[in-house]
C-alpha cells in the first residue's frame, strides 16, 4: 500500500531534545525521574505520572511554560524536510507523549497537519492546576496512529512512522514503513525498516521523495 501519511515522534525527532518533560524539569531544577520509573513499573497510571510531574513545578502560569518550551530547538533539517514532504503530497502528523504546548508550536512552525500530545490543564486565570489531559499514553501510541489513519480515511499500513524510542515500536509494527531516527535502543533499530544514525532529518527524504 502506498504511504500517504508520515507520522513523526516529536522529542528527539522533530526537536533536538530527548524529552520535553525533562526539558521543563531542568528549567525548574527538579527531577522527575522517579515519577517516570514508577509509571514504567506500572505502579502509577499515566495520568498519575503527569500529575506528579506537573506538581514538581509549583504554582505557575501556562505562558511561563510556553516561554520555556519556546527555547527548544528544532531538529536539523526539520523545516526543509516537512516542507518537501508536504510539497510531495504527503499528510503529516505528530504523535508524542510530550507536552502539547511544544507539539502545537512545532505544528504551526512546520505546517504539520495533525499534532497529538499531552495537555496541561489550567484554571480561569491561566495557572496550572497540577493535572494533565492524557492524549498520548506512551504505551498506546499505536491507537493514536490508527486514529490519524481513520481521519484520513485510510489504514495504518498507509502510514510511515519516524521515531526514536521503544514506545514508537508498536507504531512501527502497524505502519507500512518505519524509520528509526537517531535511536539509542537496539530494539528500536531492529524493529524499523530503515535506521538513520545522523541527526539530520533530511536523511529521511530519499525514502519518500
Amino acid at each position: 500500500m502506498r504511504v500517504k501519511i508520515i507520522v513523526f515522534d516529536m522529542d528527539g525527532v522533530l526537536v533536538d531534545v530527548g524529552n520535553s518533560w525533562q526539558f521543563v524539569h531542568e528549567s525548574f531544577k527538579v527531577d522527575g525521574g522517579d515519577n517516570f520509573r514508577r509509571f514504567l513499573n506500572r505502579e502509577i497510571s499515566y495520568g498519575e505520572f503527569m500529575e506528579a510531574d506537573i506538581g514538581l513545578w509549583g504554582r505557575v502560569r501556562i505562558d511561563f511554560l510556553e516561554g520555556i518550551l519556546a527555547k527548544v530547538p528544532l531538529m536539523k533539517g526539520a523545516e526543509s524536510t516537512v516542507k518537501q514532504l508536504r510539497n510531495a503530497g504527503y499528510r503529516t502528523a505528530i504523535i508524542s507523549a510530550g507536552i502539547s504546548i511544544l507539539a502545537e508550536r512545532v505544528q504551526e512552525e512546520l505546517g504539520i497537519d495533525y499534532a497529538f500530545a499531552n495537555r496541561l490543564i489550567v484554571d480561569g486565570d491561566g495557572f496550572l492546576i497540577g493535572r494533565g489531559e492524557e492524549v498520548v499514553n506512551p504505551f498506546k501510541k499505536a491507537a493514536v496512529l490508527r486514529e490519524v489513519a481513520a481521519r484520513e480515511h485510510t489504514a495504518p499500513r498507509c502510514c510511515a512512522v519516524v521515531g526514536d524510542s521503544i514506545f514508537d515500536v508498536p507504531m512501527f509494527r502497524e505502519a507500512g514503513f518505519s524509520i528509526a531516527f537517531n535511536a539509542n535502543d537496539e530494539r528500536v533499530k531492529e524493529a524499523a525498516d530503515i535506521v538513520i544514525e545522523e541527526k539530520n532529518l533530511e536523511k529521511v527524504l530519499p525514502y519518500f521523495c
